[in-house]
């Protein structure tokens, strides 16, 4: 099963990307997983000004986002909190896409620099979810106090969040395989 996460961060002096790769780390971990990391401050795409399917000449890094998003059985989306919601930036990526998400299992991921971890942004990034057709997990992984809880070599220095980041991951992948085996069963009866 191939999961791609998306960080949603451009801004210099983030914290997201701590988060990102500890992800990254614990799932390949796991036997059985691809994993890949679309890191959108190295991917600086254009504003979107139309959708990739209507575009003539796309720009490359924006088709090879597609292609990325669409090769994936399971998504996670990782952002911090701006002003009660996700990052522009990650509205902005996830508005070129549509049939890329379809009936696609996606995790949701929310950092802030404060004790709530996010938990506007998870609320609405679980709604862009549900908007553009894919599944959003019910659990979701919020990480408070962020520019805190990892040490000089980006390792978690929280027992607490060490055990949320395990148990969000359990419960992400058995939600993953659960729809990615349900839909292999549903393409097995058409063929």
């Amino acid at each position: 099963m191939k999961i791609t996460l998306i960080l949603g961060s451009v801004r210099e002096g983030r914290q997201s990307h701590k988060v990102a790769n500890e992800l990254v780390r614990k799932l390949t971990t796991q036997d059985n997983l691809e994993v890949e990391l679309i890191d959108l401050a190295e991917l600086n795409l254009p504003m979107m000004t139309e959708r990739l399917n209507k575009m003539a000449n796309p720009p490359t890094n924006l088709t090879q986002f597609s292609q990325s998003v669409a090769s994936a059985d399971a998504i996670i989306l990782i952002s911090p909190e701006y002003n009660g919601s996700y990052t522009g930036v990650l509205k902005n990526a996830m508005d070129y896409l549509l049939k890329e998400f379809h009936r696609k299992p996606v995790g949701v991921v929310a950092v802030a620099a404060g004790k709530f971890g996010g938990v506007n942004a998870s609320h609405h990034m679980q709604s862009l979810v549900l908007s553009i057709g894919a599944f959003p997990m019910p659990a979701k992984l919020l990480v408070p106090f962020v520019q805190n809880v990892f040490d000089t070599e980006e390792t978690i220095n929280d027992e607490t969040l060490t055990k949320s980041f395990d148990t969000f991951l359990q419960e992400f992948i058995w939600f993953a395989e659960a729809i990615v085996s349900q839909k292999q069963r549903a393409l097995a009866k058409v063929a």
